[in-house]
């Protein structure tokens, strides 16, 4: 993993940054002929091909050991002062082939070029709507939410007292809650048990009502005294 992260800024850096600049400074400099401007457009136009075969074949041939080292090596050879292979690769390989294939490849690359536009403006239609759809959802999830930043009633009033005076507002006064004790009540009933009857008044309120002790004496006693035993 860390070889082709190394491998892939190498390739950024000496296939595109650095030809890039070398091809500034030829278009800037007016003492410069047209074999050298011929050169690097040369160079771009091998480096365009390249990096279209390279999306789809890197799929394919990447498991090829060092393929990315070999593709380094190709991009160095291509611009590299005592190399130069543009010149021969874009002579003997690629101006035959094109040119041989001219007519088909201008009549396929405008095909795919209207086909792409085709998906192009569709892709930013979804996209346009689909973000215009969660923008509009998110904005009303948003306002739909309660908040809980509003200060309470007393203290808007407490800072309304407070700018006009210019002094702090006394604290709140919370009133006590109130209580409701009993009143003192002196006389309460109390239950009290009924008076134990005496020997007496039993006796006097049996003779009242007329009943004897004799009536409540069983007869086979009143037949012994009445006999004396």
């Amino acid at each position: 993993m860390l070889g082709e992260l190394i491998n892939n800024s190498l390739v950024l850096i000496l296939g595109y940054a650095y030809p890039a600049f070398e091809c500034f400074k030829t278009i800037e400099n007016p003492g410069v002929g047209n074999a050298e401007l011929r050169f690097w457009c040369q160079y771009w136009v091998i480096v365009a091909i390249l990096t279209v075969f390279e999306r789809v074949g890197d799929m394919f041939i990447s498991w090829v050991p060092m393929y990315g080292e070999l593709k380094l090596a190709l991009i160095i050879y291509l611009w590299h002062h005592k190399t130069r292979g543009t010149g021969f690769v874009y002579d003997a390989l690629l101006r035959p082939f094109i040119v041989r294939h001219e007519t088909d490849i201008e009549i396929r690359l405008k095909q795919f070029r209207d086909r792409a536009w085709d998906v192009a403006i569709y892709y930013w239609q979804n996209s346009t709507e689909l973000g215009q759809t969660k923008f509009f959802d998110l904005l009303n999830y948003v306002l739909s939410k309660p908040s809980t930043s509003r200060p309470a009633p007393s203290q808007g009033l407490r800072n309304k007292e407070t700018s006009r005076d210019g002094r702090p507002p006394p604290p709140p006064i919370t009133p006590s809650p109130t209580r409701f004790e009993p009143e003192p009540v002196n006389d309460r009933w109390a239950p009290t048990a009924p008076p134990v009857p005496t020997t007496d008044n039993h006796h006097h309120h049996q003779h009242q009502h007329g009943y004897s002790t004799a009536h409540n004496e069983p007869t086979w006693l009143r037949f012994r005294r009445s006999m004396g035993l």
